[in-house]
């Protein structure tokens, strides 16, 4: 009872305790999720109809594209400006399917398994010569996509990539891919699903289809006098502010803008060699054209170098070497060049021909991998496998026994040409499938094993070259890139304003540039790229107006860079206070009051000589269609209203009104109107003409559905 009363005594205080714990206990629940949500928007690249996509996603989808296209294009290796197209082309392959599938469900449209099985199984589809990738997915013989080799391929997987451990990342890369294209066919056929459903909608009738042929055939012929509104001046024309926010209102719909943007003002400064530098280059390149005519093996010499071309010591076609080296090489005699420039990528070269070669650029081969305990032990077993199939022995039955397929491959130019180094085993290999005879065995040695290789057909002969070559930039030296970069950064410390920024540029010797309406998905500032300047991209994205940046590195380490923040443009509708809109907007004004100067001073004209009275040029318009705008060669204008104006003025009349164009005012007489001839009425092509008119017209809706999909990109934060 005595400690009750100590409570009861004590209860405001424990109340208070109470609270605080709950409430310390509740604000760390708080502040852990609060940290959770703003740690998982971080990773938020985007958002498409209210589905947010995370940067490991879309890395995934890259990546994917990015193999694919590598495979493709027969290289390990791609461009920034090549990898930031893939970038965007994935970014906008995904907002579009979002947008259909979406789309697509509010009408019960779907992709089954076998939809996409028939499609498979029948091979002829464009979609598989445009999306598979895989060579081996090919029959050799019809140069079709075959999908039993897929199915075969898959049934095997497991078994190939444990027992060929050498070529399991091959065997795998070709199975991701496999997976990724056949996603990309399901899409595919959705959006095309989607985009039958959409064209099925647009029909047309036989009024139309009449309506239509007199519009494309009619033809007339009129005497035009035109009053060409450049004839007054703009100082005649006197221009209120209430006359531009009329105007503004009337075309507000023309500026509304579906993103942010912002424009910038930049100094970008180029570093390049100085005379200095590209003497010692000289010098250096001068020694190494002496190494490299005279070298035993040019790999060892080029390497040295550093050279921009790497040698790979197996014939390859000239399309394998940069343009400047190809367009000599295939010109040039076996031996060594001196040194040339090339101004087109800024570099001097060598090249030592070793070798030209008629040689087939698809080589189908089997093969029997040999491995042992020891190099020796394998030499001895693949001696004796090579005797076995040069005694009759069936190369299939031999592979099985040492728990290989033996199945014959083709192997292709684009496999090896792109590559950026070659060890000694395969190039060995590569030149044996090259020189190979068809059917002979050859049994080729290498460090840790070997390998029992047989030529079963060669295709696509051409000339191939082996060469070893020298490209290097003339780039600038250590330190002419300081004496650059401190005179910069100088430069770029005493200019905290814009009035700063132009007055010591002019003084530096820089020039300040403009960049207008840049969007968060540009790669570059001006022309400068690289990947110093996404730091930069991201400095303009979180920078107000007014601000300047610091000095930024960009381009190939060449570029310096400051930017300031000039105006920012939020999404929505651009003001009339904004300088393009203003004179967009004066523009019309100026155009609506000549022409009610010219109107005014045509009141009452009902002649071509009149108006010729009035000034103005008279000139005869030939072959006036409805369905195609009038060209006035007095004015140099296509003008579409006149075209309307002439279909509906009979023959003989002269115009009821005079007709503002987009160049002048016209005042004219139609002296003649006939069928065009030749022309014959085909109802049916009339009806489908109209309908493909109508589908071009509807080809913007993916605009408008994606104007109503609420997208956001933040890749700029990310790449």
């Amino acid at each position: 009872m005595a400690a009750l009363g100590k409570i009861r005594s004590r209860g405001v205080t424990l109340i208070i305790i109470i609270g605080l714990g709950l409430f310390a206990f509740i604000a760390e629940e708080a502040f852990r999720s609060c940290n959770g949500i703003k740690g998982e928007a971080h990773q938020q690249i985007g958002e498409v109809l209210g589905k947010k996509i995370s940067v490991q996603d879309y890395q995934k989808l890259v990546d994917d594209v990015t193999n694919a296209q590598k495979m493709l294009a027969g290289t390990d290796n791609l461009t920034e400006d090549q990898l930031n197209q893939l970038r965007d082309g994935v970014w906008q392959q995904y907002v579009q399917y979002a947008i259909i599938e979406n789309d697509a469900k509010k009408v019960g449209l779907t992709v089954t398994d076998d939809e996409v099985n028939n499609i498979l199984k029948d091979g002829s589809s464009p979609l598989l010569q445009r999306d598979i990738p895989i060579p081996q997915f090919y029959n050799q013989q019809t140069g079709r996509f075959d999908y039993s080799i897929v199915q075969q391929f898959l049934a095997d997987y497991d078994k190939a990539i444990n027992s060929n451990p050498q070529m399991a990342d091959q065997i795998k890369q070709s199975r991701d891919l496999w997976l990724y294209c056949e996603n990309q066919l399901r899409h595919d056929l959705l959006q095309q699903k989607y985009s039958m459903l959409v064209q099925a909608s647009v029909l047309s009738n036989k009024a139309e289809a009449k309506l239509a042929f007199k519009d494309e055939n009619e033809e007339a012929t009129i005497q035009c006098a035109s009053f060409a509104y450049s004839d007054i001046k703009d100082s005649q024309v006197k221009i209120s502010d209430d006359d531009l926010k009329a105007k503004y209102d009337e075309l507000k719909p023309a500026f509304k803008q579906l993103f942010e943007t912002r424009d910038l003002k930049y100094v970008a400064y180029q570093i390049k060699a100085s005379a200095a530098d590209r003497n010692a280059l000289v010098k250096e390149m001068n020694g190494y054209q002496k190494q490299l005519a005279t070298a035993a093996d040019p790999a060892q010499v080029v390497g040295k170098s550093n050279s921009q071309v790497p040698y790979l010591g197996v014939p390859v076609s000239k399309d394998a070497y940069p343009q400047d080296i190809a367009a000599k090489i295939d010109s040039m005699a076996v031996g060594t060049t001196g040194v040339f420039e090339s101004k087109a990528d800024n570099t001097l070269n060598i090249i030592r021909l070793i070798s030209k070669q008629e040689l087939p650029d698809s080589v189908q081969y089997r093969q029997i991998q040999v491995t042992a305990n020891t190099p020796d032990e394998a030499r001895t077993k693949a001696d004796s496998i090579t005797k076995a199939l040069a005694g009759g022995a069936k190369f299939e039955d031999v592979a099985k026994r040492y728990g290989q397929q033996g199945q014959q491959t083709w192997f292709t130019g684009k496999m090896y040409e792109g590559a950026t180094t070659m060890n000694d085993d395969s190039r060995k290999l590569i030149n044996a499938l090259l020189t190979g005879e068809v059917n002979k065995v050859q049994n080729i040695a290498f460090d840790e094993g070997n390998v029992i290789v047989e030529v079963t057909d060669r295709k696509a002969m051409k000339e191939k070259f082996t060469a070893g070559v020298i490209k290097k930039i003339i780039d600038f030296s250590k330190d002419t890139r300081t004496e650059a970069y401190n005179k910069f950064s100088e430069f770029v410390t005493k200019s905290t304003t814009l009035d700063q920024l132009q007055k010591n540029a002019r003084k530096y010797g820089y020039t300040v540039q403009d960049q207008n309406d840049i969007a968060t998905s540009a790669h570059k500032i001006g022309q400068v790229g690289g990947s110093g300047i996404k730091d930069a991209l991201k400095w303009v994205w979180k920078a107000k107006e007014g601000e300047v940046s610091p000095l930024y590195e960009a381009g190939d380490n060449d570029y310096l860079l400051v930017v300031y923040l000039n105006k920012i443009h939020p999404q929505g509708y651009r003001g009339l206070d904004d300088p393009q809109v203003k004179e967009i907007v004066k523009r019309e004004v100026l155009k609506d009051k000549k022409a009610e100067m010219i109107m005014a001073k045509l009141k009452g004209v009902n002649s071509i000589q009149a108006a010729a009275a009035k000034g103005g040029k008279v000139s005869t318009v030939d072959k006036v269609t409805f369905a195609s705008p009038a060209f006035v060669q007095t004015t140099g204008s296509v003008e579409p209203a006149l075209s309307g104006a002439v279909a509906r003025t009979a023959q003989g009349k002269f115009v009821s009104a005079p007709v503002k164009g987009n160049a002048g005012v016209y005042v004219f007489q139609v002296v003649r109107k006939a069928m065009r001839a030749g022309a014959k009425y085909n109802e049916q092509q009339e009806m489908q003409n109209c309908a493909m008119q109508s589908m071009q017209v509807m080809q913007g809706f993916m605009n408008d559905l994606q104007q109503q999909a609420g997208i956001v990109d933040n890749r700029y934060l990310f790449f």
